[in-house]
C-alpha cells in the first residue's frame, strides 16, 4: 500500500512526457514549411469567410500541412481566427502557418503591380488598364471624357495627366483607382516641379510646362539629353521660332499616322502640327515622367537651336542652320560626314 502513489505518478510523469512531445510536435508544425512547389500562387479570403472556410481554401490550394485542429491552435494562439481580413494572399514557397497567418492577420495582402511607362499616351495607357488582371475594370465602355469625369476631373484633357511610375494594387482595386492616384501623383510632380522652375522661362504655367515636358519626353531618347532637349526649345520659344517636333505632328495625325511621317504629313496643318503653328500645341502629347519635368523647367544652358538624331538614341545639337544641315546630311542621308562622325557611325 505503500507504493500506491507509484502509478499516478507515472501517468502524471506520461501525460507530462506526452504533453511536452505534443507541444514540440506543435512547435515544429507552426514553424515548418507549409507552402510546396505545386501549391497555387495565391489564396483569395472573401468578406464573410470563417477560419474554416479560409482553411478548406488553403487546402485546395496545395497547403497540405498540419492537422485542422493545430491550425485552429495556431491561430488561436496568435489571436488570427477570428480577425483574418479580405484579400488576396501570397502563398510563397516555404512559407510556415505561422507567417502565413500573421499576415493574414495584418492584411498583408498580394499585391500587384503596373507599370504607367514614360511617354505613353492615354490610348496606350486604357489599353494597358484593360490588360491587367485582377484589375476590375470599370472604364470599359466609357469614352475619354467620360473617364476623366469618373475620377472627379469633369472636362480636362486626359493626355500627360498621369504620372508615369510603377503602382502596386490588390485585388478588388479597380482601373478608376489606380488613374485617381496617378492623377494625383502627376499634379503633385508638376507642382514640386513648377516650384523649383529657373526664373525667366518662356512659360506661363504649370500647364505650359507640362506640355513641353511631353515633347521633351518623347524627343529623348538618352536620359541624358533631357535638359539640352529643353534648352532647344526654350530657346526656340524666346525667339519666336516654330518648334518643329516630329512628335507633336504624330500625335495630331492619330490613328491616321501609319508609322512612316511623310513631307506631307508635316505640311497638312492641324493644331498639333509644330511646323505649321507657332508656340506649344494645346494640350501634352504624352505622360512626361518626373526628370521630363524637371528638364522643362530647369533646361541646360547653351546656344543650340537644333538637334537631329544618330540614330542611336544620342544627339548631335547644333546653334547654327548650317550646322544643322550639315549633321542632317551625314547622319540622316549618311553622306558629306567628317572622318570622326563617319567612325562613329561604323
Amino acid at each position: 500500500m505503500r507504493w500506491w502513489w507509484v502509478v499516478p505518478l507515472c501517468l502524471g510523469l506520461a501525460c507530462a512526457v506526452a504533453a511536452g512531445v505534443a507541444w514540440v510536435h506543435f512547435q515544429r508544425f507552426a514553424d515548418t514549411p507549409a507552402v510546396g512547389p505545386d501549391a497555387a500562387p495565391s489564396v483569395v479570403v472573401e468578406r464573410g469567410d470563417g477560419f474554416r472556410t479560409v482553411l478548406r481554401k488553403l487546402r485546395a490550394a496545395g497547403v497540405a500541412v498540419g492537422h485542422d485542429l493545430e491550425w485552429q491552435l495556431l491561430a488561436r494562439q496568435m489571436d488570427a481566427a477570428g480577425r483574418i481580413k479580405v484579400g488576396e494572399y501570397a502563398l510563397e514557397p516555404g512559407m510556415s502557418p505561422r507567417t502565413l497567418l500573421q499576415r493574414m492577420r495584418e492584411g498583408r495582402v498580394f499585391r500587384c503591380r503596373f507599370p504607367l511607362v514614360e511617354g505613353w499616351n492615354f490610348r496606350q495607357l486604357r489599353a494597358a488598364l484593360d490588360a491587367a488582371e485582377p484589375l476590375r475594370h470599370e472604364t470599359t465602355g466609357m469614352d475619354d471624357a467620360a473617364v476623366m469625369a469618373a475620377i472627379g476631373k469633369p472636362g480636362q484633357h486626359p493626355e500627360g495627366r498621369f504620372l508615369p511610375e510603377t503602382y502596386l494594387y490588390q485585388r478588388g482595386d479597380s482601373d478608376l483607382d489606380l488613374l485617381r492616384r496617378a492623377h494625383a501623383a502627376m499634379e503633385q510632380a508638376l507642382a514640386e516641379a513648377w516650384e523649383a522652375r529657373a526664373p525667366d522661362l518662356p512659360l506661363q504655367s504649370p500647364e505650359e510646362a507640362l506640355i513641353l515636358a511631353s515633347i521633351v519626353e518623347k524627343e529623348t531618347g538618352q536620359a541624358h539629353e533631357r535638359p539640352q532637349i529643353a534648352g532647344v526649345f526654350t530657346r526656340r520659344l524666346r525667339k519666336g521660332m516654330l518648334l518643329q517636333t516630329d512628335p507633336t505632328v504624330i500625335y495630331g495625325l492619330g490613328s491616321a499616322f501609319d508609322g512612316n511621317l511623310r513631307k506631307r504629313d508635316l505640311l497638312a496643318d492641324t493644331p498639333y502640327n509644330s511646323y505649321t503653328r507657332p508656340g506649344l500645341p494645346p494640350t501634352p502629347i504624352a505622360m512626361p515622367g518626373r526628370a521630363a519635368l524637371q528638364a522643362a523647367v530647369n533646361p541646360a544652358p547653351g546656344d543650340a537651336l537644333y538637334f537631329v538624331s544618330r540614330n542611336d538614341g544620342s544627339h548631335v545639337f547644333s546653334a547654327t542652320y548650317a550646322e544643322h544641315a550639315a549633321a542632317v546630311d551625314c547622319y540622316q542621308r549618311r553622306r558629306n560626314c567628317p572622318a570622326a562622325a563617319a567612325g562613329e557611325q561604323r
